[in-house]
């Protein structure tokens, strides 16, 4: 049985700043092997409801965060960055199921650092009408392809955003938001016994758990995406791709033939914003 975990940071247990989840400062060194270990409990909980291989994504900012020499044996790792259908890249349609191990809410709302993608270009991001943050975009590419979201573990608000579109999924709490950089945290060690458990019970579910979709469009492009940009200048720069259309002064609507089309043009506007920073 085959088990993927896409890996983020601002969801882990004791992460709440800015500083925790941007390389070069102690804080970060601390936050990235409080990262590496839920994974490892992710991974410890799989191996124990018998999955036999167990891939891993570094799907946080530049995604070279995990600790390859503290990752567990059992699993093989993807790192860096840029990749094809990056935080689910190596996602295969024989995968058993999907695990977000340290996943936020989406931009614009409550929850521990909340963005989506990309905190300095995008506001909201809605595919056919729906909005939807990274768990929700990917989640949307895995059912594309079969596959279930079986586990996804953050922050209270994120488990709430979740529940509507993966309801059958296991969802694991390690901390309650106070605000956008405040929380009130379990310990680490609860929060990987509960990650441990929860992904046990996933990987025993996981046949019954069905995949999210997104339903296509009848006319058109099987899927628009709408990004709202976070300023005028972001989206004069998104509005040069030639297929955009400029709905106002911030928002961008794109055509797709698929999900993973999607995520190919969130991820080029993501990589094209860095003009303007």
């Amino acid at each position: 049985m085959k088990i993927y975990i896409s890996a983020d940071i601002e969801g882990v247990a004791g992460v709440v700043s800015q500083q925790q989840v941007t390389p070069g400062n102690p804080e970060y060194e601390r936050a990235r092997r409080l990262m590496t270990a839920e994974v490892n409990a992710a991974i410890e909980g799989a191996l124990d409801a018998g999955a036999s291989e167990i891939l891993v994504n570094d799907s946080h900012g530049p995604m070279v965060n995990l600790l390859p020499d503290e990752l567990h044996p059992a699993a093989e790792l993807i790192l860096g960055r840029p990749k094809p259908i990056g935080m689910f890249a190596g996602l295969e349609p024989d995968t058993a199921g999907v695990m977000c191990v340290g996943f936020h809410t989406s931009a614009r709302q409550y929850g521990i650092l909340a963005h989506t993608t990309n905190s300095f270009a995008f506001g909201r991001v809605r595919v056919n009408g729906l909005e939807l943050g990274e768990a929700g975009n990917y989640g949307a590419y895995a059912g594309e392809i079969g596959v279930p979201v079986i586990l996804l573990s953050g922050d209270d608000r994120f488990a709430a955003e979740m529940a509507p579109l993966f309801p059958e999924s296991e969802r694991v709490v390690v901390k309650q938001a106070l605000g956008q950089r405040a929380a009130r945290s379990v310990a680490p060690s609860v929060a990987r016994d509960r990650i441990r458990e929860a992904s046990a019970r996933a990987v025993r579910r996981a046949s019954s758990i069905p995949p999210f979709r997104v339903p296509p469009q009848t006319d058109g492009a099987p899927y628009r995406l709408e990004i709202e940009m976070n300023s005028p200048a972001l989206a004069d720069l998104a509005s040069l791709i030639p297929v955009s259309e400029r709905l106002d002064p911030v928002t961008i609507r794109l055509p797709a033939a698929s999900m993973a089309a999607v995520l190919g043009w969130i991820n080029t506007l993501s990589a094209m914003s860095a003009t303007l920073r």
